[in-house]
């Protein structure tokens, strides 16, 4: 958690583009949670800041020449231009270019942007960078880029400075969405009831918040002869965790405010507050390269993965070569061919048919695998394997069409140019680590491991988790549906 300092322009922006200072986490009103979602809580303040899908906008190609998007005719406030936008500076000290590193198989801004995008509240949504790979990356998520000038990009320059400046350069923004790219289990649901208290109540501004039940004490330094005291408890009195609701603190998800308030009060936090609460499980910052493999298991149980529903899934067309193998052919001295297989990766083929999830290999025309091999690989895995030609969609959506099925029920395993078709179609796709960027750029996943290597049965757990994952939603739908 980040905290903000109230109405002060000086935070910094720390290598993601994250706002932060020291002060200690503040209290606000007890108020309890709506089943699942969110609670809210506002407060006042005067001028002087005293308390009283990878997918692409309509007509956006990522581009930053010519006019702004229209506003959304059927979204509240759609007088107003609504605008998201994600600091994501490539001077990343602790983990480099941390924007765009691989979290679960998808760059770490990707999980944000595609939220934002599925959100269906913006008229545009904007990456702001000055590092090449961040503005490919994020045009290839479906934003827009504001290319920040070196004054804005230094370690020392703050969010507030920046997210001015993109101010200044688009006068036609109304309302300025900052989300932080650290923050990868942030869901559409969390935006828009969100960016609602702001267009339907009359907010100036809304922050992201997280309940937290942690006493805090006064730091010491040594040799002061100085004690210690409490800051939020009474030691003699100490209560339990049930009898207490808490602080609230910012989680650093987003900071929405009006373009009047940023230019005129130079905050993003005045006027009339509001905060949003949002569940701890949703509340993931990635600080340093510890918390990696912390946030990757909370993004696979609860971060957004789009629209699709993945339990649906009961088709899965994978390559052979490039993906259940490394993509070689070996000779033998007779003259014999063969290719080399993982175990690991039959093992997951053989997990998915268990859960009645029908693996088809493919095979293209232009790969020199022989009769033999093929039937080599069907009877040690128990998969067809099928030949496609140099489109595979082409051969494949009569497959699809045969088994009574939509691409939603499908998953798509490619390794190359040719499969980006089918990656973008299927309901769950992936790729091996050593992809071309243009698949990675097509896949909804990009697996940790290589061809041949594990690629496969890394995916296969990945299908698998999201399957349990959406069960047990469905689960707890029908509990909450009951319950009425």
């Amino acid at each position: 958690m980040r905290g903000v300092a109230q109405d002060d322009p000086a935070v910094k922006e720390d290598q993601t583009g994250s706002v932060g200072t020291a002060d200690p986490p503040f209290s606000l009103p007890a108020f309890k949670n709506r089943p699942g979602r969110r609670s809210s809580g506002s407060m006042m303040t005067d001028p002087s800041g005293t308390s009283s899908r990878k997918r692409s906008l309509p007509a956006d190609n990522g581009d930053r020449g010519g006019p702004l998007p229209a506003r959304r005719p059927g979204r509240p406030g759609a007088d107003r231009h609504i605008a998201a936008l994600v600091l994501a500076r490539g001077g990343s000290k602790g983990i480099p270019l941390k924007n765009i590193k691989m979290l679960a198989g998808v760059p770490l801004i990707g999980w944000v942007l595609r939220a934002a995008v599925d959100s269906e509240m913006f008229d545009s949504v904007w990456v702001s960078t000055d590092h090449d790979e961040i503005e490919k990356v994020a045009k290839s998520w479906g934003a827009k880029v504001h290319r920040r000038s070196p004054q804005v990009s230094r370690d020392s320059s703050s969010s507030l400075e920046t997210i001015q400046e993109f101010v200044q350069l688009n006068p036609e923004v109304d309302v300025i969405c900052h989300i932080q790219a650290t923050s990868p289990c942030l869901h559409p649901f969390h935006i828009k009831e969100a960016l609602e208290m702001i267009l339907l109540e009359g907010f100036d501004s809304v922050f992201s918040v997280v309940r937290r039940h942690q006493f805090r004490w006064e730091e010491v330094k040594k040799g002061t002869g100085k004690l210690t005291r409490p800051f939020n408890l009474d030691p003699v009195n100490r209560p339990r965790r049930q009898d207490w609701s808490g602080e609230l603190c910012e989680n650093g998800s987003f900071y929405f405010g009006t373009r009047e308030l940023i230019k005129s009060e130079g905050c993003l936090q005045g006027r009339k507050v509001c905060y949003y609460e949002m569940l701890p499980e949703y509340s993931v910052d990635i600080d340093v390269d510890i918390d990696w493999p912390v946030a990757e298991q909370r993004v696979l149980r609860y971060g957004y993965f789009g629209r699709v529903t993945p339990e649906v899934v009961q088709l899965m067309f994978c390559n052979v070569s490039g993906c259940l193998t490394e993509g070689r052919i070996f000779l033998s001295v007779i003259g014999e061919e063969m290719v080399s297989v993982n175990t690991r990766d039959i093992t997951g083929i053989r997990m998915l048919q268990k859960e009645d999830v029908e693996v088809l290999l493919l095979a293209s025309r232009e790969d020199p695998i022989t009769k033999s091999l093929c039937e080599k690989l069907a009877k040690n895995t128990g998969c067809e394997v099928m030949e496609v030609g140099e489109e595979p969609l082409n051969d494949l959506k009569q497959v699809v069409e045969q088994k009574k099925l939509e691409w939603k029920d499908v998953a798509y395993m490619g390794n190359d140019k040719a499969d980006v078709n089918c990656l973008n179609l299927a309901g769950l796709s992936a790729v091996p680590a050593d992809a071309p960027v243009v698949a990675i750029n097509a896949a909804k996943y990009t697996c940790h491991k290589v061809g041949g290597m594990g690629a496969v049965r890394e995916f296969a757990e990945h299908i698998l988790l999201q399957k349990h994952k959406a069960k047990s939603q469905m689960k707890q739908d029908r509990i909450d549906n009951s319950s009425f």
